[in-house]
């Protein structure tokens, strides 16, 4: 799989997450923080292997704006 980095936290020092990626399938990848078992907890319907990440609202739009970027 092939991932084009698209947003990164910039709080994070350009070395850590949360960050969104593109996979060369047309997916979005997100990387951040795992959830603690008591969030997961409250994550409805997991699937075995699935597994959750925190990332904030800015991170996201950013990556979403910058994906759309690409499409026009």
């Amino acid at each position: 799989m092939e991932l084009e980095l698209l947003a990164k936290d910039p709080a994070s020092g350009g070395k850590g997450c949360p960050s969104v990626y593109l996979s060369d399938t047309g997916e979005f990848v997100v990387q951040g923080p795992g959830l603690a078992p008591e969030d997961w907890a409250k994550v409805q319907n997991p699937l075995p292997g699935e597994t959750a990440v925190r990332i904030s609202p800015e991170v996201v739009i950013a990556a979403v704006e910058r994906h759309h970027q690409k499409q026009v």
